[in-house]
């Protein structure tokens, strides 16, 4: 079994921090990733220039779009594995069969983190959000998209109609894992 608490133990473990776009996915990760003192990644940056470009464009990413992406997700997370890190990282992991090449990285724990959130809360938050590529006209076909953690996935879902930090308490509250002390 993974040691979730990254200090010692055979395997390790990433947190993917998973949602339609404008759920607070990077805030959450990033606050998730200083806490526990694990290494942080935004899966947007996997994204090759033509995914971006369509998204940029308001076209829904195709299955055959992402396919790739999510290998090269995979990848890194088991090379980090492999190295010995823990990791959190974005990934709107839409899908159970994008999370299940996902849970394929060698060698480590893959748990999601499922944010929740009402569609106009969303919508009110990507709209007053600046330099990024997601429009809000695509949030529609993200949350047709989304199919919820099912039985048998490692994951939990927390609701993101609260602050920033009452989302990463929660999160690590129901994923059982603490920030290691300060010393």
């Amino acid at each position: 079994m993974a040691d979730d608490t990254g200090r010692g133990g055979i395997g390790r473990t990433a947190i993917v921090v998973m949602g339609p776009s404008g759920v607070g996915k990077t805030t959450t990760a990033k606050l998730l990733s200083e806490r526990l003192g694990w290494r942080f990644a935004e899966a947007d940056e996997f994204h090759p220039q033509a995914n971006i470009d369509k998204m940029k464009a308001g076209v829904p990413l195709e299955d055959a779009d992402r396919w790739p992406w999510l290998d090269t997700i995979r990848d890194w997370i088991a090379a980090r594995g492999a190295e010995g890190e823990n990791v959190v990282v974005t990934c709107s992991a839409l899908k159970r069969s994008y999370r299940d090449v996902l849970t394929g990285a060698e060698g480590v724990r893959v748990r999601f983190l499922q944010l929740e959130g009402e569609v106009g809360l969303v919508e009110t938050r990507m709209k007053a959000r600046r330099h990024h590529y997601m429009p809000p006209s695509l949030l529609a076909s993200q949350f047709s998209t989304l199919e919820p953690l099912q039985l048998g996935e490692d994951g939990v879902a927390v609701s993101v109609d609260t602050s920033p930090d009452a989302v990463a308490d929660h999160a690590l509250a129901a994923l059982g894992l603490q920030a290691p002390a300060k010393s």
